[in-house]
């Protein structure tokens, strides 16, 4: 089994799972940005040296090429079968981004971190709450989180799990900044109903989303009409993202 799930790790890699894209994490840091304490805004700028939450945002990625963080790799994704809870579902021996996400917040609540290794998991922990909130990064186990699921976008070559992590917000031609304004609009009460629920309950909204992100036509030809239905969900995803992570932070450094 563990050879099996080798297998299907090394598959997987090979594919497109960078999240959100570059536009989608920097504008869950920016929307995280503006929900921050003062206290915590302080302390994250001290540690990150100045970085904001939208610069690092893309790190966890851009680490990819570096072999030393090979052991992060299975970290983005979790694998959920239908019908199944996470507690229930087979887990990954490399770790998923549920239990790293857990993992993480545990440890910058704990302290005791050299400066770099504090560093280096608050940009981890940015990018995956960025991660779990797009739906094809909590997997049902056959598709690969959607990369085999292959289609055109606007009469060119993609994927499903492409379509999700950059070609719906790279197609509204947005800058990061233009559009975490457009959805960082949510009422203070909204803040707090978000702010209380668990990783746990992220996934599991991802997971209530499956029906949506796969309701595509036998030709499988996206364009207006399925970025039409779907855009909202997107705007949706990066505001509960952002909004989330500040709350996590508040609750580590605030």
């Amino acid at each position: 089994m563990i050879r099996k799930i080798a297998i299907i790790l090394c598959t997987f890699l090979s594919l497109n799972v960078f999240g959100w894209g570059m536009i989608g994490h920097r504008t869950v840091g920016q929307i995280a940005e503006n929900h921050l304490s003062k206290r915590a805004k302080k302390k994250i700028n001290e540690i990150l040296g100045g970085e904001s939450l939208a610069v690092v945002s893309n790190w966890m990625d851009d680490i990819k090429s570096d072999n030393s963080y090979d052991h992060t790799h299975a970290w983005h994704w979790v694998t959920i079968p239908d019908g199944q809870t996470y507690e229930e579902s087979e887990k990954n021996p490399e770790g998923d981004v549920i239990a790293t996400i857990e993992r993480l917040i545990s440890e910058l609540k704990q302290g005791n971190l050299q400066k770099k290794e504090e560093a280096e998991k608050l940009k981890m922990l940015v990018h995956l709450i960025g991660d779990i909130h797009q739906p094809l990064h909590v997997g049902y186990g056959e598709d690969m989180g959607g990369n085999k699921v292959k289609l055109e976008w606007f009469w060119n070559s993609s994927n499903l799990h492409r379509v999700w992590d950059s070609d719906m917000i790279d197609s509204k031609m947005y800058s990061y900044t233009e559009l975490a304004s457009i959805v960082d609009n949510v009422s203070n009460e909204q803040v707090k109903t978000w702010q209380s629920s668990s990783v746990r309950d992220w996934a599991n909204e991802s997971i209530a989303l499956r029906k949506q992100v796969y309701d595509i036509p036998e030709h499988k030809n996206l364009n207006y009409e399925y970025r039409y239905h779907n855009w909202p969900t997107v705007k949706l995803r990066l505001a509960q993202a952002g909004v989330r992570l500040a709350g996590v932070l508040n609750e580590i450094y605030g």
